[in-house]
């Protein structure tokens, strides 16, 4: 279950697991608050079975319903495992309990700071009902052990996966026309929020495009915080060199149209974002939190690590990739090499399972398989 089901990388963890779990194994159902958005019509029209539960509040007489419709669903489809994505267990974990269902899953993939006081305080309440916590990385393992006082034996790492039928380098496709011009594309894909920490890339931005004549910085993405973007690069005076393209389907597309991939995110935990430029051939640059160096390599082995919020910082590693085309191809090779190697879907699709598997063998006593 999640709560949406469009852009935003729980959203697609919930959709590529989805489609990729072994049906010789599992049948997988979603649920979700709105039946709309990007990840929605790729599960219908991937023939994955959508619960919609308009869950509009939790203290409400349509939570009530909302409660036993799930239920009955439940009921209906023999479900024997209920996975909850990040806020979605608030009410899918206990609804699930209540179900009876034998095995109920939270999920923490982001530091939960960046919900409110309200959010936060209903998944601590919720994690008590669940057997496991899965996360996305060891930062946020430590995290949730340290931190929100979950036993080490109830937390579950799978790493996210990559799609590499999908994402992969293309070296001699042609680029999109925004940037077809361009000398050299230095870009990011993602969810345009405060956390994501998009002015600093501007920043640095403007302190290196003279490096290269003819760079430009393309940001990827739909969100909040695009005004306040826009009105940045005026006060930078790099609108000139900025392309915003608006959320799309087409993210590999443009992710192999970029030459260096930048993470600035101030909270980050493994994002999908990042192993997607990864896997497509990008040099990658990310700031040092969350899982981002378990994926770059804490001594930059498969790209350039910076100080979360230090526009310098940035722009010193930017400049020593702009200039180095050689250590720029390097880099983005070996990042390809170790995703492929790691941190596919068809793993993180088995790993998941495997969790169910093993979860449901412990609470029924039960073999399967």
């Amino acid at each position: 279950m999640a709560r949406e089901l469009d852009q935003g990388g729980v959203e697609r963890d919930v959709a590529k697991i989805a489609m990729h779990l072994d049906r010789a194994r599992f049948t997988p159902h979603v649920a979700t608050y709105c039946a709309k958005g990007l990840r929605y019509e790729e599960l219908r029209a991937a023939g994955v079975p959508i619960l919609h539960v308009p869950l509009g509040s939790m203290i409400s007489t349509n939570c009530i319903r909302c409660v036993l419709k799930f239920r009955r669903y439940i009921k209906e489809h023999r479900i024997r495992v209920v996975h909850s994505y990040d806020p979605s267990g608030a009410f899918s974990l206990p609804a699930g309990r209540l179900a009876g269902v034998p095995v109920v899953i939270g999920s923490q993939l982001s530091y939960r700071d960046l919900f409110d006081a309200r959010t936060q305080h209903l998944l601590r309440l919720s994690d008590h009902f669940a057997d496991a916590v899965l996360v996305n990385c060891e930062a946020m393992r430590r995290y949730m052990i340290e931190d929100e006082g979950i036993a080490a034996h109830r937390v579950e790492l799978c790493y996210n996966g990559v799609v590499t039928g999908e994402f992969h380098p293309a070296p001699d496709a042609a680029r999109p026309d925004a940037v077809a011009s361009a000398s050299l594309v230095i870009g990011t894909v993602c969810v345009l929020r405060p956390e994501k920490a998009l002015p600093l890339l501007q920043e640095a931005f403007a302190m290196v495009r003279k490096l290269k004549l003819g760079m430009k910085l393309l940001l990827v993405g739909s969100g909040p915080e695009l005004p306040k973007l826009q009105e940045n690069a005026a006060r930078l005076g790099i609108t000139g060199d900025t392309m915003f393209i608006p959320a799309t389907r087409e993210v590999a597309t443009w992710l192999r149209a970029m030459d260096i991939f930048v993470l600035p995110s101030y909270s980050e935990a493994f994002s999908n974002s990042l192993l997607e430029a990864m896997a497509s051939g990008c040099c990658v640059v990310g700031s040092r939190v969350g899982g981002t160096p378990e994926l770059i390599g804490a001594q930059d082995e498969r790209g350039f690590l910076f100080e979360s919020g230090n526009a310098g910082d940035l722009a010193d590693k930017l400049g020593r990739l702009i200039t180095d085309d050689t250590l720029r191809r390097d880099l983005g090779s070996r990042a390809v090499s170790f995703v492929r190697d790691n941190l596919t879907i068809e793993i993180a699709a088995r790993r998941t399972a495997d969790i169910y598997q093993k979860l449901l063998e412990r609470k029924t006593g039960c073999r399967f398989g």
